[in-house]
């Protein structure tokens, strides 16, 4: 049990915990607006930067920057049917929304399966599918293979990848790492599966939780 880290964000990863992943498409955030917050930022003390860079960061993907593929209806729908695809078998899943360029996931991590496995099969699953089924776009050969046991790249790199378009493999589909915050009690449980199901109530987007189809508070059945 315990922090990681590989190099980019700060991870907690351990069995039957449950967590708070969130992961976003690689044109989510402008860089400008990104660069500005970070300079922002330095005015506070450092204790209390991580809190509000995050607090920040996710009011920015709420503004619905980027290309905004994930509000594809056929999008949604592979991004959910992999969530529940290993639902019961490597985790829990308890809450999900997907956004129109970010999504969040509440699971409870079971003994079989580290979180950043989890994350990358989600990733690199969902990008292929995705730009291949609903873009139209061809397959990249190259990270196909470096995804592949033995390929050229570690599992542990292409969680950082998710998953290339096949723009000459220059543009990553989905932004390389991932935020998670695990659950401490059962009060931060409750307000953290509000937060999750209202995001769409807070981006305004829609005025009731179960008005937004792509998520676990929704209207569409997605076990079907």
């Amino acid at each position: 049990m315990g922090g990681r880290s590989r190099g980019y964000l700060p991870h907690f990863d351990a069995p039957r915990a449950i967590q708070h992943i969130t992961y976003r498409l690689e044109d989510s955030l402008p860089k400008e607006a990104v660069e500005r917050l970070e300079f922002e930022l330095k005015a506070l003390p450092a204790e209390k930067q991580t809190i509000e860079r995050r607090r920040r960061l996710e009011r920015l993907l709420d503004a619905g920057f980027g290309s905004r593929v994930l509000l594809r209806p056929e999008a949604a729908r592979i991004i959910i049917e992999t969530w529940l695809r290993f639902d019961q078998e490597r985790y829990r899943l308890l809450a999900f929304v997907v956004m129109p360029n970010h999504c969040h996931v509440l699971i409870e991590c079971l003994d079989s399966c580290p979180l950043w496995k989890i994350v990358n099969s989600w990733k690199s699953y969902t990008a292929r599918w995705i730009n291949a089924n609903v873009l139209g776009q061809k397959e990249d050969k190259k990270t196909t293979e470096d995804s592949r046991p033995g390929g050229r790249r570690s599992q542990e790199e292409n969680v950082r990848a998710g998953g290339r378009r096949s723009q000459g493999g220059s543009q990553a589909f989905w932004q390389r790492d991932y935020w998670d915050r695990f659950i401490r009690d059962e009060r931060h449980f409750d307000a953290t599966k509000m937060y999750i199901e209202s995001n769409p109530v807070a981006a305004g987007l829609v005025k009731n939780p179960v008005d937004w189809p792509r998520s676990s508070a929704g209207k569409e059945d997605f076990t079907q």
